[in-house]
């Protein structure tokens, strides 16, 4: 048996999920458990349900396969492997076996973004959310917590089609230890739903995954004690997304900055700045992994800290934003020019320190420019 993490203490996601897995599967015969040798259900006792907990070995291929198999036959199934594996190794019967047919498999990936930090870029998994979200009637839930991720997975036992769920290895926070006192209380979970996490009316922060939203609001805290309000958003689902809420949180800001443990390409930024291209345009800085594998060997923190995944990261990212708003004419369109001289149509590609896919890294060893935070 596994010990018992008190209530509201630090767990991480992925032992969230195996827990209520094991709690749910003996009252729910249609549910199956299909493992590749994770270790994670060491010790689990799944009762009258044992039966339906089948290790398959390291065979990420097969695991599609034989989901798709169960999932044909009235079963759902929860597979569960590394998330780089799942988006790439077995790509092809994940498309093929489980997108087209639009079959109920859950794909549980744990160590999601740097996760498995130490064992390197092979296990890396920083283009899972660009793959998965491109697949035709996949749902795509990154949990920020472990009670994000028991709602996830309890929301997902009556959903139809096929659902992505991205987990972590290591514990993480509670999402409520990163508010401040005396905040709001965090709205009901809900997938296709974002959770608006903070007010704000002079920029926006879209964040998904426990590491990205802890920074999120951690520097939005630290903005508001420079004058400037941020929204803080909680995109946990990325697909369907919630237009409607990414829409109106950078409505009336000067822009959004987007975080992610992903590449930035193709993940959470890439997904709204379509949005806000299609609907509401916007300036948006995308903090996450720049395109690089990783070079350096490390943790999981280290690693984001090296990358500037980090509160420290968002604000530098949030001062740029302001910089760009504050340095822009501020005319009305319609009225004739002030002056005629050469504009930059690119704030990201053309400031220093902001490369053309936005972040907020070094770029080839120059230094960041950071203007003074404006009073707005």
């Amino acid at each position: 048996m596994t010990e018992e993490t008190p209530a509201g203490a630090p767990k991480a996601t992925r032992e969230a999920y195996r827990d209520l897995l094991a709690e749910v599967l003996p009252g729910d015969e249609r549910l199956y458990c299909l493992d590749t040798d994770t270790g994670l259900f060491t010790g689990v006792d799944f009762g009258t349900a044992a039966d339906r907990y089948l290790n398959l070995g390291i065979a990420e291929h097969n695991l599609m396969g034989v989901a798709a198999g169960l999932a044909a036959s009235d079963k759902v199934p929860f597979v569960n492997t590394m998330a780089t594996f799942a988006a790439t190794r077995a790509l092809e019967a994940v498309k093929i076996d489980i997108a087209y047919n639009a079959l109920p498999v859950r794909i549980v990936a744990t160590h999601g973004g740097l996760a498995a930090g130490h064992l390197g870029p092979t296990h890396h998994a920083l283009e899972d959310l660009a793959i998965m979200r491109m697949l035709p009637g996949f749902t795509v839930v990154v949990p920020a917590d472990a009670d994000s991720t028991e709602q996830a997975v309890r929301q997902s036992l009556t959903m139809p089609g096929p659902v992505y769920l991205r987990l972590g290895r290591g514990v993480t926070a509670p999402l409520a230890a990163a508010l401040p006192d005396g905040a709001a209380a965090i709205p009901s979970f809900e997938i296709g739903r974002a959770q608006r996490l903070r007010a704000g009316g002079d920029l926006a922060i879209v964040a998904c995954g426990p590491h990205p939203v802890a920074a999120a609001l951690h520097a939005a805290e630290t903005l508001a004690d420079r004058g400037v309000e941020a929204a803080v958003l909680n995109l946990h689902t990325l697909r369907p997304l919630d237009t409607d809420a990414i829409v109106a949180a950078a409505r009336g800001t000067v822009g959004v900055v987007t975080v992610e443990e992903h590449w930035r390409t193709g993940g959470l930024g890439a997904a709204v700045a379509e949005t806000l291209a299609e609907h509401a345009p916007a300036r948006i800085i995308r903090v996450g992994m720049p395109d690089t594998f990783s070079t350096v060997v490390g943790g999981q923190e280290h690693l984001l800290q090296h990358y500037g995944i980090t509160a420290e990261g968002v604000v530098g990212a949030a001062r740029d934003l302001l910089g760009a708003a504050r340095s822009s004419d501020r005319h009305d369109p319609h009225d004739p020019p002030k002056s005629v001289r050469p504009r930059t149509p690119h704030v990201e590609a053309a400031r220093p320190g902001i490369g053309p896919n936005g972040g907020t890294g070094v770029i080839d060893g120059g230094e960041r420019h950071e203007p003074d935070l404006p009073r707005v």
